[in-house]
């Protein structure tokens, strides 16, 4: 398998993709739409502007990964390589994603659209949510201790069944943690 390193890939397709490792690569512009990237591994890159939907991630590594602006639905991280596992998605579209179960301690999701997202079961102690919405996300067992959902919108969780503790809110934000006892704000 090949190694590819400080390289920057611009408006590549699916069939141009070859399976490997990328070191500190860039990806611009890229639609890898419905590409299977079984047996690659990215460390320390960055996709931008890219399409990255319905892509198969089982067994992928993802580590220390930037996401800017790229439209990424329905890809079930939750199958990708756990180990040293770290995201930053910044002005994405991530709509039905699944991040079930996995450990996503201090991850950033900044101002993205996150429909029906699940991150059921996952640890996302110290992530942040800042500016992003999140209409039918699913919390359920989720540890969202110090977690930051400032600016976030849509969201509905129950804290009790959520670790909730430290997590930052806005005042808007309290109909998606009292909706559960019909208690309306304003």
């Amino acid at each position: 398998m090949p190694y590819l390193s400080d390289q920057t890939f611009q408006n590549l397709s699916s069939s141009d993709f070859q399976i490997g490792e990328y070191d500190t690569c860039d990806f611009n512009g890229c639609d890898f739409s419905g590409l299977d990237f079984q047996g690659s591994s990215f460390e320390n890159c960055t996709f931008q502007d890219c399409d990255l939907s319905n892509t198969k991630v089982f067994k992928v590594s993802f580590q220390n990964v930037r996401f800017e602006r790229c439209k990424i639905l329905g890809v079930h991280f939750n199958t990708s390589n756990p180990f040293l596992l770290e995201f930053r998605f910044e002005h994405c579209q991530l709509d039905y994603c699944n991040f079930f179960n996995l450990q996503l301690k201090k991850s950033q999701f900044l101002h993205c659209r996150m429909l029906e997202v699940d991150f059921s079961q996952a640890d996302l102690s110290g992530a942040s949510f800042m500016g992003s919405d999140m209409s039918g996300t699913v919390f359920d067992g989720t540890n969202l201790e110090k977690a930051d959902f400032r600016e976030a919108l849509n969201y509905r969780l129950d804290p009790e069944i959520n670790k909730v503790k430290g997590a930052r809110f806005d005042l808007e934000g309290l109909p998606g943690l009292l909706g559960k006892w019909g208690i309306r704000v304003g």
